[in-house]
């Protein structure tokens, strides 16, 4: 099937919103020092926490990175009242460099809405689609085709490692099992109906989907998005000017203990929220996605 990149579609709703302006106020002051200085937004989406910084500071330039053509599309549209000060790239934001320091960097890891919410893509057990799960659909591996290539330890392995998910080997036997009498999956319904089964009757009926941790696991493994994310806390902290500030939105554990440790230990770093910063009792109420949402925020050393 041909995909093509809908901005119409894409319609990315900012967590935590009100606590990314509250950390990144400071920046007014170092632009009255410097005149201007520049955002990294390392994963741009929609373009929501970036618009609501250009609004905020008006000397602030933008460099948002993306490698989803649907989200950099959408951006660009909402963006374009900011004119000249932004600078959309294509790219996984592992593999960008900057020309010169930035003032600030900002990196969203949650799956946006868009990306859920179109079955197309294939991340969501809520609306049947194809098995792919890839952010960047035009490169890499789908999910499909990762199941298809692991062995059966090795899937269970990916499962327990990025899901957490303690039924990974029962889990990983039946993926196989199917693909080898069955054939490749219909699509992401019947994927999630399988693991459903793996689980006792009552265990279906929780709050939490029975495919909630395997799904997770795929696309952490079809994205790399924890090597990414270990790649992007190595190499951001270089990226910033003395006094700049780094703030990280994480969704899961596995994410955020990598943000915390790295916030803690890294010699560049002094970390400006001790504890994570998490969404209100309104947001999540009208936003269920921002349930899971952890900002933390460090700050280069200027020694």
């Amino acid at each position: 099937m041909l995909w093509r990149p809908l901005a119409q579609a894409f319609d990315h709703v900012p967590v935590l919103a009100q606590q990314v302006l509250a950390s990144f106020a400071p920046l007014e002051a170092e632009l009255d020092r410097l005149g201007e200085a520049v955002l990294i937004d390392c994963t741009l989406g929609g373009g929501g926490h970036s618009a609501l910084l250009l609004e905020a500071h008006p000397r602030l330039r933008l460099v948002g990175l993306d490698q989803d053509p649907t989200a950099r599309a959408a951006a660009a549209e909402r963006l374009a009242p900011f004119g000249d000060r932004v600078e959309i790239v294509a790219t996984n934001f592992a593999a960008y460099q900057p020309s010169a320091p930035a003032l600030a960097v900002l990196a969203d890891l949650g799956v946006s809405s868009p990306q859920l919410d179109v079955a197309e893509r294939g991340f969501s057990f809520r609306l049947d689609g194809p098995l792919d799960m890839r952010m960047n659909p035009q490169a890499g591996e789908s999910a499909a085709e990762l199941i298809e290539r692991l062995d059966e330890v090795e899937l269970a392995d990916v499962i327990y490692a990025y899901g957490e998910e303690r039924l990974s080997r029962r889990i990983a036997r039946k993926i196989k099992q199917h693909l080898s009498e069955q054939g490749p999956f219909k699509g992401t319904d019947a994927l999630a109906y399988l693991v459903a089964g793996c689980y006792p009757p009552k265990a279906r009926r929780g709050r939490i989907h029975p495919a909630t941790r395997t799904f997770q696991a795929l696309r952490i493994a079809v994205n790399d998005e924890l090597g990414v994310l270990d790649r992007l806390l190595a190499q951001a902290p270089d990226w910033l000017v003395p006094g700049g500030l780094f703030g990280v939105i994480s969704f899961h554990s596995l994410e955020d203990r990598r943000v915390k440790t790295a916030f803690s230990s890294d010699p560049r770093l002094q970390r400006v929220t001790r504890k994570p910063e998490t969404a209100a009792e309104e947001e999540q109420s009208s936003n269920p996605r921002s349930r899971s949402a952890k900002w933390r925020v460090a700050r280069r050393r200027v020694d």
